[in-house]
């Protein structure tokens, strides 16, 4: 697979995937549209697997990443699918774009990178400034909207922190096998998930509901998912990230244009605060010259 092709397919799945998460629960409740989603995305790419006679690895390292990816898959989507009941699913994608600042920081923690130089800083500063200005519209628009920015900003610190691991592990594995991995540990946590928590099956499925899941688990999850985790083997994380930096802009206009969702002044000017500082955090150096900080352009890739 073209890494270019890998690269632009996940940004086209992740611009359409917050609205496909919100359509995908209106009628039967966000528990049972992630359990349906992670259930049709694992057996997809299993047969897959099977389809390209690709055996799923199970040394110790190749069973690491499943548990890690699994544990990322679960909480992360946990937490946007909670959220999509009570923001925009545009929002979705903008506070999730704060993850290349976040995996910054984790992987000088996890991955024991550098410290963060001066462009590196403004461009965070920024970018919680953009999140500063969402909570902002958030409390204006009611707690639920707060609550549901909330859970997407966690969601975003699960995510970061599951492919800086995914990372160091660096088991050398493919898009499907990590995939396929992560998923068998993800999808039995959802569906027991599900059944503790409602165990009911919705009484209609609209047909809007029913496409968007099928959209989700086989395209999202099993190609999207595969995708991701190609790209990651063999990218930086840091520039993995960036794909955020597209993908809120073109889930805001998709869910103004197909969910008739206000985007308001506060919104756009949050977007565009992050969108700098994520700009920032990884272009800075070509912009400033601080003493210190003049190689960063090759040697400071998070």
């Amino acid at each position: 697979m073209s890494l270019r092709i890998a690269y632009l397919g996940v940004v086209l799945i992740w611009s359409t995937t917050p609205l496909a998460i919100q359509w995908s629960s209106e009628s039967a409740g966000y528990l049972f549209g992630v359990t349906t989603r992670m259930l049709l995305g694992m057996v997809a790419v299993y047969l897959i697997l099977y389809f390209i006679r690709q055996k799923l690895p199970l040394h110790q390292r190749a069973v690491s990443t499943y548990l890690v990816s699994g544990a990322g898959i679960y909480t992360a989507m946990t937490c946007v699918y909670w959220a999509a009941q009570h923001i925009p699913s545009g929002w979705i994608s903008v506070v999730f774009g704060l993850s290349p600042i976040i995996t910054g920081i984790l992987a000088i923690l996890i991955l024991r990178e550098e410290s963060l130089p001066f462009h590196k800083w403004s461009g965070m500063m920024l970018g919680f400034a953009g999140l500063t200005v969402i909570f902002g519209n958030g409390i204006n628009s009611g707690d639920q909207f707060l609550y549901g920015i909330t859970a997407v900003l966690l969601g975003t610190f699960f995510h970061s922190l599951s492919a800086v691991v995914v990372k160091r592990i660096n088991a050398g594995l493919s898009g499907f096998a990590s995939t396929a991995g992560g998923l068998s540990f993800a999808a039995p946590l959802f569906l027991l998930t599900w059944i503790f928590s409602e165990n009911d099956f919705p009484v209609e499925i609209s047909s809007k509901t029913l496409y968007a899941t099928i959209y989700l688990g086989v395209i999202a999850s099993a190609i999207g998912f595969a995708m991701y985790y190609y790209i990651l083997s063999r990218m930086d994380v840091g520039r993995v990230s960036l794909i955020t930096l597209i993908t809120p802009v073109c889930a805001l206009g998709l869910g103004n244009m197909l969910n008739g969702e206000p985007v308001s002044h506060l919104v756009i000017t949050g977007t565009g605060f992050i969108l700098s500082g994520l700009l920032f955090f990884e272009y800075g150096h070509r912009l400033v010259s601080v003493p210190g900080d003049r190689n960063n352009g090759n040697t400071d890739q998070t």
